[in-house]
């Protein structure tokens, strides 16, 4: 059974992996900047082209960049507090001097890992199925792909699914992202939310892969306060927020495909 300590330390040394520093960069309380070095290890959904990368656990930043942005980074993260660094309106700053550099912030999460004092499986009005991968196959649908991803269906590695009868209301997936980190995703129908059915997925999915010797991990846009309140809920605590930078073309390009 994995204790706080052995799910921060995983955390933290996949953290190290990603970017190429060390651990005990991660945790100074000084920021620190590296060039940016993704070990082999890395989890496999960071795809170049990755300009810079950010990481704090809530001591410091952690910056790795290119050396094209090696400067411009280190004198970001030495001008503002470290907390700073990650908000409006310094990141604006930072965003003016990338732009130099046809380069643009782009991602931006937080990153929550269970809670080992408070996860357990809560309770769901329907019933509860665990979903192998074979079972998965028929349900790379649109309105499950938060939960599982049809274009990276190699790293689904289980499902826990709510129904109600025979019909599939509620889905919690769970991605091979590393070695020994596994990300939860969910998704709800819309008539069928505001049940306590995300929640009771959660925490199902994250006790199955603790029971498979996986750390879980979750991730939310700090601006999704119902993805935000479901990881608290379901027994996960904030752990530490990442920021991506990568070339302006990339960003338009996302942009452009996410339009409604």
């Amino acid at each position: 059974m994995f204790t706080n300590r052995d799910i921060m330390q995983t955390a933290v040394n996949q953290s190290a992996e990603d970017i190429g520093c060390s651990t005990d960069d991660l945790l100074n309380a000084e920021n620190r900047i590296v060039p940016l070095r993704p070990g082999k290890n890395a989890k496999n959904y960071y795809r170049p082209p990755i300009s810079c990368n950010f990481i704090s656990y809530g001591n410091n930043i952690v910056a790795a960049a290119n050396e094209e942005l090696y400067d411009i980074v280190s004198e970001y993260i030495n001008k503002f507090k470290f907390y700073h660094c990650l908000e409006m309106p310094n990141m604006l700053w930072l965003n003016e001097r990338l732009a130099e550099k046809k380069q643009s912030v782009c991602f931006m999460a937080e990153y929550f890992l269970p809670d080992m004092n408070r996860l357990k499986e809560l309770p769901c009005p329907y019933e509860i199925r665990i979903l192998e991968k074979p079972d998965l196959e028929e349900l790379y649908q649109p309105e499950w792909s938060n939960a599982i991803d049809k274009g990276r269906k190699e790293f689904d590695m289980l499902g826990v699914g709510a129904y109600d009868g025979a019909k599939l209301v509620g889905l919690a997936g769970c991605s091979a992202d590393a070695a020994q980190m596994w990300q939860i995703g969910i998704d709800v129908l819309p008539e069928y939310r505001r049940k306590g059915i995300a929640s009771a997925l959660t925490s199902k999915i994250a006790v199955e892969i603790i029971k498979r010797g996986k750390v879980p991990f979750y991730c939310s846009a700090w601006s999704n306060i119902r993805s935000v309140g479901n990881a608290i809920k379901s027994g996960f605590t904030p752990s530490w927020i990442e920021m991506t930078v990568k070339p302006v073309e990339i960003v338009r390009k996302i942009n452009s495909e996410q339009e409604l």
